[in-house]
């Protein structure tokens, strides 16, 4: 989450990659299931989870149910809208692009609610350029487009 040090360098975030769906489950519902000690150590028992996630949101909140935390999750993911467009348009309408993420924290992490208004507004700038862009060129703007992640 680049864009959330660049305006939040001293907050904290924990990225984590989920690779099998399957670990969001416990042992006793499938083998490759976490126990409820790793899973809430990875994704916490109190504090906001934001998930991306590229099919429908619904399978993460059907996973994940019974865990400690499940009440701060918020799963975002496929919205079956929109139409063919760039790579990272399709995000943007799914609101899973890293500009509509970071927009979520804002608004999920207590202390950014208070202090975080000036980068919403940079958010959603950003947002509207990258519209206005991709209806002129067709294109992603070559800022998103070549984006690598810093670290």
């Amino acid at each position: 989450m680049d864009v959330l040090r660049q305006h939040f360098p001293d907050l904290r975030i924990r990225v984590v990659n989920v690779v099998d769906l399957m670990t969001l489950q416990s042992p006793g519902e499938h083998s490759h299931g976490l126990s409820d000690r790793d899973f809430d150590s990875l994704f916490t028992v109190d504090k906001p989870i934001v998930f991306a996630y590229h099919g429908y949101p619904w399978l993460i909140h059907r996973l994940t149910y019974r865990r400690a935390n499940h009440n701060n999750l918020h799963v975002r993911g496929y919205k079956e809208e929109g139409t063919t467009t760039t790579p990272f348009d399709m995000c943007v309408q799914n609101e899973i692009d890293r500009f509509s993420l970071a927009d979520d924290v804002i608004d999920r992490v207590p202390r950014l609610q208070r202090i975080g208004a000036h980068a919403k507004q940079w958010l959603h700038n950003k947002l509207i350029e990258h519209a206005h862009y991709i209806r002129e060129v067709g294109d992603d703007m070559p800022e998103v487009r070549d984006w690598r992640w810093p670290y």
